[in-house]
């Protein structure tokens, strides 16, 4: 019998530092698990069946065939338990290292925002909850929303939309902004009057700066102080939007509720920092700017 070697404690991970990245133990986990004797045991009866029944069937080419394909089968199933093992690991460390609490599998956030309640279903695959920036106590997920499409057979299909996102309360600025989209650029310039049409109480903020206006879409309910929004995107926070913002970074207020995010679900820890430093950056401002 194998004796595979014993897995790493995520007591020992947090104090090496290690790992930075939802990949890193994985090559450890495919090995540690092919060296289990009931894996062995299971791909090698399976291989051993799909060769006689393919011998018997057809031929011993086609035995020989199946067995092959059947291996590779289980050498792949082997590599996605190490990948979602690798992943578990990766962020209790992360977690543990940050003050984080951690709930694997799916989980509900509050449909604060229109992001979270987009789709015919929305959930978190990982969810990380306490102090995720400084001065603030909020939510760092792994969120997905599902729309279902339906063609002219009846056939349905599923597509999926993943971001990472932070989301954290900052009531004092609900009064002064209750209301505020910064949405990455799509479409062309010369469409924006047209679809503005359609946007109902929400109204376009122009500022004067062509980098702010390439990257991103403002909007805010009609009404209000137009100066106070002029204020909050002060040239500081353009630049930080336009050249220092995570990749693909957006974000969301709506009654205090602030929901910031990327494209993507991101399992490393630099960029789950970002988008956690991010969120802050943002809320830090609105919270100041409330309460001049």
């Amino acid at each position: 019998m194998g004796s595979p070697e014993p897995q790493p404690p995520v007591e020992e991970a947090v104090a090496t530092g290690v790992p930075d990245d939802a990949n890193d133990l994985r090559g450890y986990h495919f090995k540690r698990l092919m060296g289990k004797t009931l894996t062995v045991a299971l791909l090698g009866s399976l291989t051993l069946v799909a060769f006689i029944a393919g011998g018997i069937a057809v031929d011993p080419l086609i035995g020989l065939i199946a067995a092959a394909g059947v291996f590779v089968l289980g050498v792949l199933v082997v590599l996605v338990i190490a990948d979602n093992k690798a992943g578990d690991d990766f962020f209790e460390v992360y977690a543990s290292r940050r003050g984080l609490s951690l709930v694997h599998g799916r989980g509900r956030l509050p449909q604060a925002t229109p992001l979270l309640r987009k789709g015919d279903d929305r959930y978190c695959e990982r969810t990380l909850t306490g102090p995720i920036a400084d001065g603030f106590a909020g939510t760092l997920a792994l969120f997905t929303y599902e729309e279902e499409t339906r063609d002219s057979d009846g056939n349905t299909d599923t597509n999926y939309y993943r971001y990472t996102l932070g989301l954290v309360e900052v009531p004092d600025c609900a009064t002064f902004v209750p209301e505020l989209y910064c949405q990455r650029k799509f479409g062309m310039r010369a469409l924006e009057k047209f679809e503005d049409v359609f946007r109902g109480d929400k109204e376009r903020v122009t500022l004067e700066s062509e980098a702010l206006l390439d990257k991103y879409e403002i909007f805010a309910t009609e009404g209000q102080d137009a100066n106070r929004l002029r204020q909050l995107f002060s040239p500081t926070f353009i630049v930080w939007l336009t050249e220092a913002a995570p990749d693909k970074f957006a974000f969301e207020l709506v009654g205090g509720a602030l929901c910031c995010y990327v494209s993507g679900h991101k399992e490393n820890a630099t960029e789950l920092d970002a988008v956690a430093a991010a969120t802050g950056a943002v809320a830090k401002l609105l919270r100041e700017e409330a309460l001049e």
